[in-house]
Protein backbone atom coordinates (compact mmCIF):
# COMPACT_ATOMS: atom_id res chain seq x y z
CA UNK A 1 0.00 0.00 0.00
CA UNK A 2 2.78 2.79 1.03
CA UNK A 3 4.13 1.68 -2.28
CA UNK A 4 1.71 2.67 -4.37
CA UNK A 5 1.32 6.07 -2.39
CA UNK A 6 5.33 6.46 -2.82
CA UNK A 7 4.81 5.88 -6.48
CA UNK A 8 1.67 8.06 -7.00
CA UNK A 9 3.17 11.31 -4.96
CA UNK A 10 6.22 11.02 -7.35
CA UNK A 11 4.75 11.00 -10.45
CA UNK A 12 2.35 13.86 -9.24
CA UNK A 13 6.18 15.35 -8.69
CA UNK A 14 6.84 14.52 -12.02
CA UNK A 15 3.70 15.86 -13.74
CA UNK A 16 4.21 19.06 -11.85
CA UNK A 17 7.40 19.82 -12.63
CA UNK A 18 7.39 18.80 -16.52
CA UNK A 19 3.95 21.52 -16.74
CA UNK A 20 6.25 24.18 -14.86
CA UNK A 21 9.16 23.04 -17.66
CA UNK A 22 6.31 23.37 -20.06
CA UNK A 23 4.98 27.24 -18.98
CA UNK A 24 8.89 28.36 -19.01
CA UNK A 25 9.86 27.27 -22.31
CA UNK A 26 6.76 28.20 -23.75
CA UNK A 27 7.32 31.53 -22.29
CA UNK A 28 10.84 32.03 -22.93
CA UNK A 29 10.31 31.31 -26.87
CA UNK A 30 7.40 33.52 -27.00
CA UNK A 31 4.86 31.25 -27.65
CA UNK A 32 3.11 32.44 -24.24
CA UNK A 33 3.13 35.99 -23.17
CA UNK A 34 2.07 37.47 -20.02
CA UNK A 35 1.14 41.33 -19.88
CA UNK A 36 2.72 42.19 -16.73
CA UNK A 37 5.90 40.89 -18.30
CA UNK A 38 5.62 43.05 -21.14
CA UNK A 39 7.04 46.62 -20.74
CA UNK A 40 4.31 49.40 -21.19
CA UNK A 41 5.93 51.27 -24.50
CA UNK A 42 7.42 49.60 -27.47
CA UNK A 43 11.18 51.21 -28.34
CA UNK A 44 12.25 50.34 -31.91
CA UNK A 45 15.22 51.26 -33.29
CA UNK A 46 14.72 51.57 -36.74
CA UNK A 47 18.26 52.51 -38.23
CA UNK A 48 21.08 53.67 -36.76
CA UNK A 49 24.61 54.44 -38.48
CA UNK A 50 27.83 54.69 -37.19
CA UNK A 51 29.76 57.55 -37.38
CA UNK A 52 33.25 56.29 -35.54
CA UNK A 53 34.61 56.30 -32.66
CA UNK A 54 31.99 54.61 -30.99
CA UNK A 55 29.26 57.31 -31.84
CA UNK A 56 26.28 57.08 -33.85
CA UNK A 57 22.88 58.27 -34.59
CA UNK A 58 19.00 56.26 -34.65
CA UNK A 59 16.15 57.07 -35.70
CA UNK A 60 14.11 55.21 -32.72
CA UNK A 61 10.02 54.80 -32.89
CA UNK A 62 8.79 55.49 -29.27
CA UNK A 63 5.07 55.33 -28.19
CA UNK A 64 4.02 56.42 -31.51
CA UNK A 65 6.87 59.38 -32.17
CA UNK A 66 9.76 58.90 -34.63
CA UNK A 67 13.02 60.60 -32.97
CA UNK A 68 16.68 61.45 -33.97
CA UNK A 69 19.13 60.36 -31.40
CA UNK A 70 22.80 60.83 -31.21
CA UNK A 71 24.97 57.76 -29.22
CA UNK A 72 28.38 58.18 -27.22
CA UNK A 73 29.93 56.03 -24.87
CA UNK A 74 28.42 57.63 -22.48
CA UNK A 75 25.77 60.09 -23.40
CA UNK A 76 22.17 59.65 -25.18
CA UNK A 77 20.81 62.72 -27.25
CA UNK A 78 17.82 63.69 -28.36
CA UNK A 79 18.28 65.69 -31.75
CA UNK A 80 15.17 66.32 -33.27
CA UNK A 81 11.70 64.48 -33.68
CA UNK A 82 10.79 63.60 -37.23
CA UNK A 83 8.01 62.99 -39.83
CA UNK A 84 5.87 59.28 -39.54
CA UNK A 85 7.55 57.03 -41.78
CA UNK A 86 5.93 56.99 -45.53
CA UNK A 87 4.35 53.49 -44.63
CA UNK A 88 3.07 55.18 -41.40
CA UNK A 89 1.01 57.94 -42.31
CA UNK A 90 -2.88 57.34 -43.58
CA UNK A 91 -3.08 56.59 -47.58
CA UNK A 92 0.09 56.19 -48.05
CA UNK A 93 -0.54 52.50 -48.11
CA UNK A 94 -3.47 52.12 -50.30
CA UNK A 95 -3.03 48.76 -53.34
CA UNK A 96 -1.86 49.25 -55.86
CA UNK A 97 -4.35 47.74 -58.76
Amino acid sequence: MTDVLSLRAFLSLFLVLALLGAVLWALRRGALSLPALKGRTEIVVETATSLGDRRSLAIVRVEGRRVLIGLTPSTVSFLSDLQPAAADTPGAAKGRG
